[in-house]
């Protein structure tokens, strides 16, 4: 059976309370769970010392036995020294997807051939002026 250490939703309409549960990946998001490990509540202020609270002994016990955490839940643990989570790097995040890449392809070839003729035009008049 493989376990999750995840959050599991709570509280009310625009006021979330996420529980730290150890679950069966196949269990729903706020379903079956197998025990309680901590809480998370975002309203509070990020200094707050109870916005997020682990039960530091039973998650290393959990860990042990083979439960892997979320992303949300590993940056908690590496906060409180428990597990140790790799900053992640992607360079493509962002860039401008493929679309907005061909306007934006368009927009140079427009300002180059916008270039080039008015370019083209200055110098028409120069040799006029020379041939005179």
């Amino acid at each position: 059976m493989a376990l999750k250490i995840r959050l599991a939703r709570g509280g009310s309409k625009k006021r979330p309370y996420y529980h730290v549960v150890v679950a069966d990946v196949r269990a729903p998001r706020d379903g079956r769970f197998i025990e309680k490990l901590g809480s998370w509540n975002p309203m509070l202020a990020k200094d707050n010392a109870e916005r997020i609270q682990l039960n530091e002994e039973r998650i290393k016990h959990w860990i042990e036995n083979g439960a892997q955490p979320t992303d949300r839940v590993m940056r908690f643990l590496d906060e409180a020294g428990l597990a140790k989570r790799d900053a992640r790097n992607n360079p493509k995040k962002a860039l401008p997807g493929k679309k907005a890449q061909e306007r934006i392809k368009e927009k140079e070839a427009l300002a180059a051939e916008k270039a080039a003729a008015e370019a083209e035009a200055a110098a028409a008049p120069a040799e006029e002026a020379a041939a005179e």
